[in-house]
């Protein structure tokens, strides 16, 4: 489908097609998520435990 100006604005393609592609996105985005956390430093597990706690008393 196109506009008047013959710009497209619609796009049809199989379920199959679109699953495929939405695996790969999904699979970069997670891959670049990975290569940004890598360099964070990890927690202790004294501070791991402060920190859910903190989280938990703020969702009740």
């Amino acid at each position: 489908m196109a506009t008047d100006d013959n710009r497209k604005r619609a796009v049809l393609i199989d379920i199959e097609t679109f699953e495929k592609i939405e695996e790969i996105l999904e699979s970069f985005g997670l891959g670049k998520y990975m290569e940004e956390v890598e360099i964070e430093e990890a927690l202790s597990s004294d501070m791991a435990r402060k920190y859910y706690n903190t989280i938990k008393k703020e969702l009740t």
